[in-house]
């Protein structure tokens, strides 16, 4: 695969670009697939480690937002049954309820709204390890063929 930006976005766009799965993001995270049996619907698990961690000892939201459009973007492929689609993310809106501390054990459940064959609309909400809502988010994905 090129380094150069202007290929890799033009090999994503045709679609001729090979999909690594699990992604580096999903990797780095330590992102633990619970459940995707439903089409539609994924559950997660990560824990929030002091690599995630703010200058306020807490998570940094950005990790949390890559949690959370991780778990839509899988849940958003699953919805699709089989077809072969890359789900690119068109729009993401992250509301955090409470800070994540490092130790915590997050789960992240994700499931289509609403969609069709082109597009998916997905919500998710991340909770502690005791049930407690952690943050809520939405986004759109659009789907693209793979060759």
């Amino acid at each position: 695969m090129s380094s150069n930006p202007r290929v890799l976005l033009t090999s994503l766009f045709m679609g001729t670009h090979s999909m690594q799965v699990p992604p580096n993001s999903d990797l780095t995270l330590g992102m633990i697939c619970l459940d995707k049996d439903t089409p539609g619907v994924t559950t997660w698990q990560m824990g929030a480690d002091e690599r995630f961690e703010n200058p306020a000892g807490i998570m940094q939201g950005g990790f949390l937002s890559a949690f959370a459009d991780s778990t839509m973007g899988a849940a958003a492929v699953t919805f699709t049954q089989g077809r072969k689609v890359f789900a690119a993310n068109a729009e993401l809106k992250i509301s955090f309820m409470a800070p994540v501390v490092t130790g915590s054990v997050l789960t992240c459940t994700a499931h289509v709204v609403s969609g069709g064959e082109r597009v998916a609309f997905v919500e998710a909400s991340i909770e502690d390890q005791d049930g407690k809502l952690m943050a809520r988010a939405t986004s759109t994905y659009l789907f693209r063929e793979r060759k």
